[in-house]
C-alpha cells in the first residue's frame, strides 16, 4: 500500500518528512512560503496521518516514503523524519539530490560514546505508557518537543491541532516510531553519504541536542545552523528563519570545509516581524 501525499507548488522537488507522532499537516504553516520555490511533496509516514502502518526498521519507511517521492528531490526531514531521510539517502544515494535535516540526529538515544540524546529509560517509559495511554503520552511528547522556545506556546499550541486533526493517531504505527526511536544507530554509516546536506538545530532542543546536530553535520561535512531561542520545533518557533534557510539549497560548495568538522553559523533567531509577537 502507498503512502499518503500531498503536493503544492512548482518548481524543483521538495519531499517534507514529519516527525513522530504527528502527520504532513505540521507543514501547513510552512509550505505556503517554500510553495513559492519548490513542489513540497509532504508525505504521511508510516501509520501516521492517513498512511498506513508498515512492519519493520527505519529503512523499511524509507524505502515506503521513496515509492511516494519523485527521483531527484531534496528531502527536508524533521526529527524521525530527517532519520528516515538518511536511511534513504544510504539507499539511494542517486535518487536524492540533498539533505535539509531538521533536529535530526543519528542516534536518539544516549550511549558511553554518545551523550547528547535522551537517556534510553526516558523513551522506554514513553513506549511503555503508549500501551495504557497513548493520547497523554503523544501530548507529553508535544510538551517536551516546545520547552525552552522563546515562542514554545504558539509552537505547541499549532502541535496540539495538528497532532488530531486527521483523527486519532493509529497505535501501531506509534508503537512502531517508537521502536525506531529506540534501535536507530546510523552513526558508523554516515561517512557513507556524499549528498549535500544542512543540518538545523534549536538552541534549546531537548530531545535532539544541538551538540547531536553538530556532529551530524560534520560527519556529512555539510553545513550546520543553530537558531537561538528555539527547541525541537524551529519551523515553527521561527519560521521566517526557517524559510529562508531552506530556500538555499544544500550546496557540495560548502563541503570539505574544516577538515569534515562541518561549516558552523549562527543565524538569528528572529526576523521584525517576529520580535513583535514573541512574548
Amino acid at each position: 500500500m502507498s503512502l499518503h501525499v500531498e503536493t503544492a507548488g512548482s518548481g524543483p522537488p521538495l519531499v517534507l518528512l514529519h516527525g513522530w507522532g504527528l502527520h504532513a499537516g505540521v507543514w501547513n504553516e510552512t509550505i505556503p512560503a517554500l510553495s513559492q520555490h519548490y513542489r513540497c511533496i509532504a508525505i504521511d509516514l508510516p501509520g501516521h496521518g492517513e498512511s498506513p502502518v508498515v512492519e519493520g526498521d527505519v529503512y523499511a519507511w524509507a524505502e515506503a516514503c521513496r515509492a511516494a517521492a519523485p527521483k531527484g528531490a531534496i528531502w527536508l526531514g524533521w526529527s524521525l523524519g530527517g532519520m528516515i531521510a538518511l536511511a534513504a539517502a544510504l539507499q539511494a544515494p542517486a535518487d536524492i539530490a540533498g539533505l535539509l535535516l531538521v533536529s535530526t540526529t543519528p542516534r536518539f538515544v544516549t550511549a558511553p560514546d554518545w551523550p547528547h540524546a535522551m537517556a534510553p529509560e526516558t523513551l522506554s517509559k514513553f513506549a511503555a505508557e503508549l500501551k495504557s495511554d497513548w493520547r497523554g503520552t503523544v501530548e507529553d511528547f508535544l510538551v517536551l518537543q516546545t520547552l525552552g522556545a522563546a515562542t514554545g506556546r504558539v509552537a505547541l499550541r499549532t502541535l496540539r491541532q495538528e497532532v488530531f486533526a486527521r483523527g486519532t493517531p493509529e497505535p501501531a504505527g506509534l508503537t512502531a516510531g517508537v521502536r525506531i526511536l529506540e534501535n536507530i544507530d546510523l552513526r558508523s554509516r554516515l561517512p557513507e553519504i556524499q549528498i549535500p546536506a544542512k543540518v538545523m538545530s534549536g538552541q534549546r532542543d531537548r530531545l535532539t541536542p544541538p551538540d547531536a546536530g553538530k556532529a551530524l553535520a560534520a560527519a556529512l561535512n555539510g553545513e550546520f545552523e543553530l537558531v537561538p531561542r528555539t527547541a525541537h520545533a524551529p519551523f515553527l518557533s521561527a519560521p521566517d528563519v526557517f524559510t529562508e534557510w531552506a530556500q538555499k539549497a544544500p550546496s557540495p560548495l560548502g563541503r570539505g570545509q574544516g577538515e569534515g568538522s562541518g561549516l558552523i553559523s549562527l543565524i538569528p533567531a528572529f526576523s521584525r516581524r517576529e520580535k513583535g509577537q514573541e512574548s
